[in-house]
């Protein structure tokens, strides 16, 4: 338990060096720090508070509590409308006819905790494929060029290995960028999948549940439908059977409210925005590397823009002679070396590579 909190603590530091980029920090920082502190804070309320009590003569409530957490509770769902106090007990809580009325079980708020923590994982998985993949190799080029003050020899030194590098692996690089833009599809598909994954766990309510509760304030009061009512009810019914003195089977029916799911309808509101704001953020990523990959236009405007105090007519040259490969790479060191250093990396580059056409 102490490794995972640590592994979490770790995702809160900045790094030194950058690997990848903002939307991609999204899902494995932003994101998976989001999911996992909801888990906890349920988990606490959960295992440490008390997440049920519940209401009904003649039965022990600890035995009513046990019973009802673990068979769960229902709702019924065509009396969510109406008086509360007059047409019904609670939202959801009113008389019903065995086999006549809809019944709503009410199970997925007990697997709360455990999900929220497993898609963390799942959008870890994306960041911890490009780690491997990558191999520090960006870390390896750096050679503590990110810091201004280094002297003239070793700053010297470190660049002809840098330009070395890039001339000898010119046009090698493809496949290094292109493992790249698979972990960014990657995450994509992963918190579209994830939208499909709670709209299945919450039994087809998670799509619209955050349009449904905007909605939800623009109708008169005995008219509207609480979907968070709906998808996580506060007060629910649980029946309870048992054997009377006689041998016959007698039924109970109890109220039972879940203090729990005060929290879970706030965090499943929050989660639907943000993930509907990820996808957005994610897809439009996904656009924009399309159009890296397929204009050499926009990859010079792009290098220009990381060095605008080199001259241009250097970034040109290194941005005609480089693949997408060659190119990614470059960028990615842009966002980590000096400024100033980098501005002299390009001139030597440049230098070499005009040099090695001529020969």
């Amino acid at each position: 338990m102490f490794d995972v909190f640590g592994s979490v603590k770790g995702l809160l530091k900045i790094d030194q060096v950058c690997i990848d980029n903002n939307i991609f920090r999204l899902h494995y920082k932003a994101t998976v720090i989001i999911l996992i502190a909801f888990s906890l804070l349920v988990t606490s309320r959960q295992y440490i508070g008390d997440p049920i009590d519940c209401i009904v003569d003649e039965i022990p409530l600890n035995v009513m509590d046990t019973y009802c957490w673990i068979y769960s509770t229902f709702t019924i769902p065509n009396r969510l409308t109406g008086r509360v106090g007059i047409d019904m007990a609670h939202a959801g809580v009113a008389s019903h006819v065995d086999g006549k009325d809809e019944v709503k079980y009410h199970k997925y708020y007990q697997w709360v905790c455990f999900t929220l923590f497993f898609q963390a994982m799942l959008f870890y998985v994306p960041r911890y494929l490009w780690k491997t993949w990558e191999g520090g190799r960006i870390r390896m080029l750096v050679l503590d060029l990110n810091c201004p003050i280094v002297s003239e020899e070793c700053k010297r030194d470190r660049k002809k290995l840098l330009v070395d590098y890039f001339t000898v692996n010119l046009h090698m690089q493809n496949f290094y960028a292109f493992r790249f833009f698979i972990c960014e599809v990657l995450n994509f598909i992963n918190v579209v999948g994830q939208i499909f994954f709670m709209d299945f766990f919450l039994d087809g309510e998670f799509s619209t549940y955050g349009s449904d509760v905007l909605k939800f304030t623009e109708l008169e009061p005995e008219e509207r439908e609480d979907p968070m009512a709906r998808v996580f009810p506060k007060v629910t019914k649980c029946t309870f059977h048992k054997y009377g003195p006689s041998g016959s089977v007698q039924k109970f029916d109890g109220l039972c409210v879940l203090p729990l799911n005060i929290v879970n309808e706030k965090i499943y509101v929050f989660l639907w925005f943000w993930f509907v704001l990820l996808s957005v953020l994610s897809g439009i990523s996904l656009i924009y590397r399309l159009c890296v990959i397929m204009g050499p236009k926009l990859r010079l405007y792009l290098l220009r823009a990381k060095c605008r105090i080199a001259a241009s007519e250097q970034v040109e040259t290194i941005a005609n002679k480089c693949e997408i490969g060659d190119w990614f790479v470059l960028y990615q060191l842009g966002k980590n070396i000096d400024p100033l250093i980098f501005k002299e990396v390009i001139s030597d580059l440049s230098r070499k590579m005009e040099g090695k056409e001529t020969v």
